[in-house]
């Protein structure tokens, strides 16, 4: 495997096209599209570099969704106070949202989603760029490129659910192994069964399509998923653009 230094200088960012986002869609955690994008760029061998020709990397840019509680404090809620329509079209005319990074696996740990990231936001002549990830505590690689990051507060739903699992012995260590979690959930007694159903019940409640979900280890491990699953949201500031955060 060439060094990162020789790597960098044999790739260069373009721009790219929904086929580049396609070959290394299967990639992603996420099974869903990006939704709306407007803009993509790829990562690619430069034509001196002897390299096979490949997408080994692509950013998504699409545009922003409505109702992002840190953007609201991220921005000193310069984006609320308006009607719906307003509201939208302040968004639409400030700010971009990166909605994939996806890097050939074979390509990892090289820092090139950094890479991506850092080179493209100024690229988008927006005054914010932003970002959320559920890896994001694992794995900052947006903080790395120069996004600040907000912490979403945990739901009392799931502050809840995680002290009636510790009362049954479950901690938070054991999350990540839903099938050790599973049978630990069929050792229960009765009584701890009775308890341990009404507290998955009510946690459900909040997702109509598994509400009435049955005892498995798939609805297991959509509990934990739910428990550890906190987005991380990110947020770049243009600095060739003047923003009031104070407004």
């Amino acid at each position: 495997m060439m060094t990162r230094c020789t790597l960098y200088k044999k790739l260069e960012i373009v721009p790219g096209t929904y086929d580049d986002y396609k070959k290394l869609s299967h990639y992603h955690y996420r099974d869903n599209g990006p939704g709306q994008f407007t803009t993509i760029y790829a990562l690619k061998p430069t034509e001196q570099s002897g390299l096979r020709k490949q997408t080994i990397g692509v950013i998504v840019y699409s545009t922003p969704c409505l109702g992002q509680e840190l953007r609201n404090i991220a921005t000193g809620n310069f984006f609320i106070g308006f009607d719906r329509n307003t509201q939208l079209a302040l968004l639409n005319k400030n700010v971009r949202r990166i909605s994939r990074v996806i890097i050939e696996p074979r390509f990892r740990c090289l820092g090139l989603a950094t890479r991506l990231v850092r080179e493209t936001m100024p690229l988008m002549n927006f005054p914010i760029i932003e970002a959320s990830a559920v890896m994001g505590n694992i794995n900052p690689f947006f903080e790395k490129a120069g996004m600040k990051a907000y912490h979403a507060p945990e739901k009392k739903q799931n502050i809840r659910l995680k002290e009636a699992l510790s009362a049954i012995g479950i901690e938070e260590n054991m999350y990540i192994d839903p099938a050790a979690v599973q049978r630990k959930i069929e050792t229960l007694d009765g009584g701890q069964v009775e308890f341990f159903e009404h507290e998955i019940r009510r946690f459900l409640q909040s997702y109509s399509d598994r509400r009435y979900s049955r005892p498995s280890l798939k609805r297991t491990a959509f509990v934990l998923n739910k428990l550890t699953a906190r987005p991380v949201y990110y947020i770049w500031f243009n600095p060739f653009y003047f923003f009031n955060e104070e407004t």
